[in-house]
């Protein structure tokens, strides 16, 4: 039995899902009907377990119902972040090998030029409008029997893009048995969000953030593994975050620190109007969060506030607010009792507590329980080092144990909790004929944590200004998807770089995060 389909059983009447003012509530019995069509009609169009199925939605009422019928007809579901562009998006749904590619209209132009040339697809579907070359969500599903049978139902998976060094996202894929959708064993999540943070069936759960990111998807389908209701905002606001704790009487709750800083900042006349005091969990991980901006948050939330490290590829650590007051500005103790491993980059471990090295997290003992990176093998193997993995992060372990991160490998930037790649600008900038050389790097930035930065080796150094600095700015925008383009260049000499040409961006960086103290990592 499916996990949907034993709680339609024992509480058909309960929301599944409820959009922000209860403008669409999904009960649990619906929620079964509606993903049982969708699996048929996949089904119907000659999918096979391990096939996948890319979706890109923003938080819109049937994303659940594909995740769903995915989930049990043994499917990879790729969920993709609609801000990006042509170019990008034709690249995940290639490299995923999707057979199915589900869009909302609203975004379609982009998806009919980055799916044209694409063989593998046997189904374009697209739902709220029409895309040309597409089917209609409607009409798709109405030749397809809503009750009928799916034969042997199948546990899918979810596979999510995580950060590269190249610049393209890596798939993180995990092998798919063929066990039975809703076997416990692999009801990690349930497990995870009942053993971790104490969740159940009773709570009501809100999710501030867009779905195609790893915890906002994972953390709400958990939800509805334990029979939680969930409460889905379709683009955050922080007054409206707060008034819906108060009325939905919200129990628990996940962010990053892009939100906390958008909630601190409302007027206390504001923050006073409603009741937030039902909240008993508040999770946030994604970003770096600042120790004054959590200290106002566990001011005002108080022990709710728990953080968590970890990936896409999985980890990680976790700490609670207690725990963080005597340890401020760490993000934890391993979650599961386990150990965090420091290592130098030789692969033996540090010397001692406060020594920075690779943060490296014990692997499943079992080869298909690892993750890999899709088509990408040498990425795999740079990950693992014996029966370790790591994230790419460098930092230490105090005396008690309590992971601080300090840096990451790949430079990665994170603003508002959306990872972005450097090396794609980097590589953009790079051909225009008037930078001789470019580093793009985070700075830090009030509202979003960091924000993109373009430091430049002009060609003629008699052109450095603002107006070459717009045109490179324009420039990016016309090529990547803008949250990737730098908000402002700066205009150097020469950048610090090794004798072998490598990058020295610790050294860039440090220049502009020299006065920010804990907040820089």
């Amino acid at each position: 039995m499916t996990t949907i389909t034993k709680f339609a059983e024992l509480t058909p009447d309960k929301p599944a899902i409820i959009y922000g003012d209860a403008e669409f509530v999904q009960t649990y019995a619906e929620l079964e009907r509606s993903s049982r069509h969708v699996a048929r009609a996949l089904l119907d169009i000659g999918l096979e377990p391990g096939d996948c199925v890319a979706v890109v939605m923003a938080n819109d009422n049937q994303f659940f119902d594909i995740f769903w019928a995915c989930h049990r007809i043994g499917l990879y579901f790729t969920p993709i972040n609609w801000h990006l562009q042509v170019d990008e998006i034709e690249y995940i749904v290639d490299n995923c090998d999707a057979k199915v590619v589900i869009a909302n209209a609203r975004f379609g132009e982009v998806i009919r030029k980055a799916t044209a040339s694409n063989s593998r697809l046997v189904g374009k579907i697209a739902l709220e409008g029409s895309i040309e070359g597409f089917f209609d969500m409607s009409d798709w599903l109405d030749a397809a029997d809503p009750n009928g049978d799916l034969g042997e139902e199948l546990e899918g998976s979810v596979m999510l893009y995580s950060s590269g060094t190249t610049g393209r996202p890596k798939g993180v894929r995990r092998k798919l048995e063929r066990v039975p959708a809703g076997d416990p064993l692999t009801n990690i999540a349930a497990i995870g969000l009942s053993g971790l943070f104490g969740m159940g069936a009773d709570d009501r759960y809100l999710c501030p953030a867009p779905l195609y990111h790893a915890a906002p998807i994972n953390f709400t389908s958990g939800q509805h593994r334990i029979g939680a209701t969930t409460v889905i905002m379709r683009q955050f606001d922080a007054e409206e975050a707060i008034r819906l704790i108060d009325v939905h009487k919200i129990t628990t709750s996940q962010w990053v620190p892009t939100h906390f800083r958008r909630l601190v900042r409302l007027p206390e006349e504001t923050k006073q109007r409603y009741d937030v005091s039902g909240m008993r969990v508040a999770i946030h991980a994604a970003a770096p969060c600042p120790i004054p901006l959590k200290e106002q948050m566990i001011d005002w939330w108080g022990d709710a506030i728990i953080e968590y490290y970890a990936g896409t590829e999985g980890g990680g650590t976790l700490v609670r607010a207690a725990d963080w007051m005597e340890h401020k500005g760490s993000v934890g103790q391993h979650w599961s009792g386990g150990t965090v491993h420091i290592l130098n980059e030789d692969g033996s471990p540090v010397s001692a507590p406060k020594v920075e090295g690779d943060i490296y997290f014990e692997a499943p003992d079992q080869q298909d329980q690892r993750f890999s990176y899709h088509k990408d093998s040498e990425k795999t193997q740079s990950t693992y080092r014996d029966n370790l993995y790591t994230l790419g992060d460098v930092g230490y372990l105090d005396e008690d144990g309590f992971l601080f991160l300090t840096d990451r490998q790949s430079h990665m930037i994170i603003s508002g909790g959306v990872n972005i790649y450097p090396q794609e600008t980097e590589d953009l900038l790079i051909m225009h004929p008037k930078v001789d050389d470019v580093a793009i790097i985070g700075v830090p930035n009030e509202e979003m944590g960091e924000e993109v930065k373009a430091v430049v080796v002009p060609v003629d150094g008699n052109e450095a200004g603002p107006v070459l600095a717009q045109e490179l700015m324009d420039y990016c925008r016309e090529g990547i998807a803008h949250f990737k383009c730098p908000r402002s260049v700066d205009f150097v000499l020469e950048l610090p770089r090794t004798e072998t040409g490598k990058m020295a961006k610790r050294k860039l960086r440090d220049t502009y995060w020299a006065n920010q103290g804990d907040q820089r990592i």
